[in-house]
């Protein structure tokens, strides 16, 4: 699920969650809760599902093998059924019919994305609580230290550090907020079996679903999303927002930690951001990271959104083009997380540099323009509006956590 240019712009825990021994594991953990769920209202013997569920171990199966067959066959499911089929006959015979009963190889492989991506969720929503806590407090910490505003890429006013910490902290706290809310509607159980109507489950269908959903955690849906994929969708073009804000941040921190600039710069240790030809450069990693995920992730959005017009009750194509993105957008989405969190616990502000910055520019202006845009009483007014705003995100950011 990575390449040698992809993995240091993820973590090692992302790559973890989407290698293809994790993809299998949760798999299996739909098979056995499809077979504990069954069991449970009579719709198959339970020695059959004690078999299957106690066959359901990864470290049982050629992995390797079943994702090289996966090709040939058009999909992971294929051979992953049929070999634990062939394992699970290996100890009882009848049992090995119960496997996968009445389910479709959609179903598994969108239940197992769910669970391989509520783990991804997870590691992101961590990281953006650290790049959330380390922005308020930087903050709290300047609110009264001036620094020059830009717009336009040009000097403007005055305005304050904190302020600006503050306005890099609110997008973070709303994607979170939203992340969250879309989380919840997305991460349900698919369980539809050919057709999306579950006809071998005799009508048992429902119970099943509930039972399966308690077991893994997840939500019980309303109807099956074969074909049904706006819930999960929003989810990606959620994941595209937040990586987006995480690039507005790092867009800033670069410019304000150039040579001519610098106002900021990352943290610094032995290894982190060196040239292979010139000792005394010092790149910021982090917010290359970031900024390398904002730029891959709106055409892992877009290609979301492009595969949505699925053919009927399932699809030829689009729906394995949607997969196939998934993995890159979480993987953006948490590698700028962790790059950003970890700048911003560490940021070095060097704020004798914003007031000369801001002293050279007024020397330059005519006395009038100077007083006007560069007044104390308008740094002063940055200052009350900061706490103002890190009041409001303080409360916030503890309704969601």
């Amino acid at each position: 699920m990575s390449n040698i240019f992809e993995s240091f712009l993820s973590t090692p825990e992302m790559l973890e969650a989407f290698s293809a021994r994790s993809f299998l594991e949760a798999m299996l953990r739909f098979e056995a809760s499809l077979a504990r769920a069954q069991a449970s209202v009579g719709l198959i013997p339970e020695a059959a599902a004690q078999s299957i569920i106690g066959t359901c171990k990864v470290e049982l199966f050629d992995v390797a093998k079943i994702e090289r067959e996966s090709g040939r066959a058009g999909s992971i499911a294929i051979p992953l059924v049929k070999s634990l089929r062939e394992t699970v006959g290996l100890f009882n015979k009848e049992a090995a019919g119960f496997v996968h009963f009445g389910s479709t190889s959609q179903d598994v492989i969108d239940t197992a994305l769910v669970l391989v991506t509520r783990t991804a969720l997870r590691l992101i929503e961590a990281d953006v609580n650290k790049a959330v806590a380390a922005l308020l407090a930087l903050a709290q910490r300047h609110a009264a230290d001036p620094v020059l505003a830009r717009t336009l890429m040009q000097p403007a006013s005055v305005t304050s550090f904190g302020l600006k910490c503050a306005g890099w902290a609110a997008p973070l706290v709303r994607s979170r907020q939203r992340l969250q809310a879309t989380s919840g509607n997305a991460l349900s159980v698919q369980l539809g079996g050919a057709v999306g109507t579950l006809a071998q489950m005799k009508g048992k269908g429902p119970q099943v679903i509930a039972l399966m959903a308690a077991d893994l955690k997840l939500k019980t849906p309303l109807f099956n999303w074969h074909t049904q994929r706006d819930e999960w969708v929003a989810l990606g073009c959620e994941l595209g927002l937040l990586v987006g804000s995480l690039g507005k941040i790092a867009k800033d921190i670069s410019l304000m930690g150039q040579y001519e600039v610098g106002e900021l710069a990352e943290p610094s240790e032995p290894g982190r951001g060196g040239s292979s030809a010139m000792p005394h450069k010092r790149n910021p990693v982090a917010c290359m990271v970031a900024l390398a995920a904002a730029q891959r992730a709106p055409q892992r959005v877009a290609a979301l959104l492009a595969t949505m017009p699925q053919e009927h009750e399932r699809a030829l194509g689009n729906w394995q083009a949607e997969l196939a993105e998934w993995p890159g957008l979480l993987m953006s989405a948490q590698g700028s997380a962790r790059a950003m969190a970890q700048a911003l616990a560490g940021l070095q502000v060097d704020t004798q540099r914003m007031r000369a910055n801001l002293d050279d520019l007024r020397a330059a202006l005519p006395p009038e323009a100077a007083d006007e845009w560069f007044s104390p009483a308008l740094a002063q007014h940055a200052a009350e509006l900061t706490h103002t705003q890190v009041s409001a995100l303080t409360v916030l950011n503890k309704q969601t956590e």
